[in-house]
This record gives C-alpha cells, sequence and structure tokens, in this order.
C-alpha cells in the first residue's frame, strides 16, 4: 500500500513540475524579443510565494519528501520566471514588481520563517504553516473569479432594466390633459381648457357639463311616467319655456 502511495504522489510531482515548466515557451518569446509585451508578471510573484511556503512546510514534516521536490522546483522556475520579467520589464512595472516582490517574497516569507521556528512548536506550527499554505493556495487559484464579480453584477443589472422596459414599454406617460385621480370632475375639464391656446376660446362658452348619472336618470324616467297626462303636458311645457329662455339670454350675451 506505501509503494502504490509512493508512485501515485512521483506520477502526481511530474505532471505538476510539468504545469510549473509550462511558461517556459512565454518567457522564451520574452528573452528573444527583449519585452515583456502585455504579459501578466502578478501570478508569477504568487506562485513564487506559495511554491516557497509548501517547500518549507515539506521541510517541517517528516516525510514531506515529495512535497519538498515538487514545490522545490517549482519554487526554482517561478524565480527565474521572476527574474527574467524583471531584467525585460518598462522602468514603472519593474518598480511596482520590485516593491511587491521584496514585502512578499522576501519580507513575509523570511516573517513566516522566523514565527514557525522560533514561536510554535511541535504539532502546532506544522499545522499552522500547513493551513497557511492552504488559504494561500485557494486564494490563487480564486483570484482570478475577482474579474468575473464585476461583470456577473453588470449581467443582473442589465437583465433587469431589459425586463422592466419591456413591461412597461407599451404604457404611455401622462399629459396635461389627463386626470392622476380616479374621479372625472372639473379637474378633467380644466386641464383640457389650459391646453387650449387663448385666441381660440369663443366668448360665451362655457366648460361641458357633467352628465347626470344613469341612476338619477332612470328615477326622474319612472316619475315621468308615473305622472297624470295633464302634468306631464305642463312639465314638457315649462321645460320647453325654460330652454327658450335660456337660448334667448345666450343669444343676448
Amino acid at each position: 500500500m506505501t509503494d502504490v502511495s509512493f508512485i501515485v504522489g512521483i506520477v502526481g510531482n511530474v505532471i505538476s513540475i510539468l504545469v510549473f515548466a509550462s511558461p517556459i515557451g512565454t518567457f522564451w518569446r520574452i528573452v528573444k524579443e527583449k519585452s515583456t509585451q502585455d504579459f501578466a508578471w502578478l501570478p508569477y510573484v504568487t506562485t513564487l510565494l506559495s511554491t516557497s511556503l509548501w517547500s518549507f512546510y515539506g521541510i517541517l514534516k517528516p516525510d514531506g519528501l515529495l512535497i519538498v521536490t515538487v514545490n522545490g522546483a517549482g519554487a526554482v522556475l517561478q524565480a527565474i520566471y521572476v527574474i527574467l520579467y524583471l531584467t525585460y520589464a518598462p522602468k514603472r512595472t519593474k518598480l511596482k514588481m520590485v516593491i511587491l516582490v521584496a514585502a512578499v517574497n522576501i519580507a513575509f516569507m523570511a516573517l513566516v520563517v522566523l514565527v514557525a521556528l522560533l514561536g510554535l512548536h511541535g504539532s502546532i506550527r506544522l499545522l499552522v504553516v500547513g493551513v497557511l499554505c492552504v488559504v494561500l493556495t485557494i486564494g490563487m487559484y480564486a483570484a482570478p473569479m475577482v474579474a468575473m464579480v464585476p461583470n456577473a453584477l453588470g449581467f443582473a443589472l442589465g437583465t433587469t432594466q431589459l425586463i422592466v422596459y419591456l413591461v412597461y414599454r407599451r404604457m404611455t406617460p401622462l399629459t396635461k390633459d389627463e386626470p392622476i385621480d380616479e374621479e372625472q370632475g372639473s379637474s378633467h375639464h380644466i386641464g383640457k381648457l389650459e391646453m387650449v391656446p387663448k385666441g381660440n376660446l369663443i366668448k360665451g362658452s362655457s366648460l361641458p357639463k357633467q352628465s347626470l348619472p344613469r341612476q338619477n336618470s332612470a328615477v326622474k324616467l319612472i316619475k315621468a311616467l308615473s305622472m297624470p297626462p295633464l302634468e306631464l303636458h305642463n312639465l314638457w311645457k315649462e321645460q320647453d319655456s325654460a330652454q327658450e329662455n335660456g337660448a334667448k339670454n345666450t343669444s343676448l350675451k
């Protein structure tokens, strides 16, 4: 069983070393053209820190030979990549990279080694260094997702705006002549009057009268049908006289 685990570990180490060696073609191009072009340098700095910490963890672990070999090889390759990038990088990029390498790969790594060797002992030392390596590795692999977050939020907000537009695109906005309240009163006619130019107003004209409710009209009709013929004739005569008087007053004005 132990031999099988060792063989699987060797196969895993070979694959990991091939992964660490995959950027060789990129850096061969950088050296050939003597320019870093648009290649990113931050992944190599973070990978150098990760492989260095895992190498230190393998040294602390009693049976950590495979861990030391694969991560030691990875740390050497990443260090070569960082040096080549610093050689051909622009001055502004080179300054930023030097500051980060000094802070992360030198100062932080030295702090971890000192704290682990001087402040921690036994299994606690191995546990703390191991947890730190795991957290750093997970963060390194999850870092590219930061670029996905703004795009995901933009997609969600854009989809929401599109849905709102599709729902309300057929609705026309309110104009001045449309009442806001549900009641159809004098404000409706006043709004219409405000929209008419002053020159178009006719002397003697008035606001449109509201129609009587259907219920009142029905009641009057029933009352009229129940009247005797003589009373109904007098009622019609009075209404005709009132209409004639109203027409005369309007013409006089």
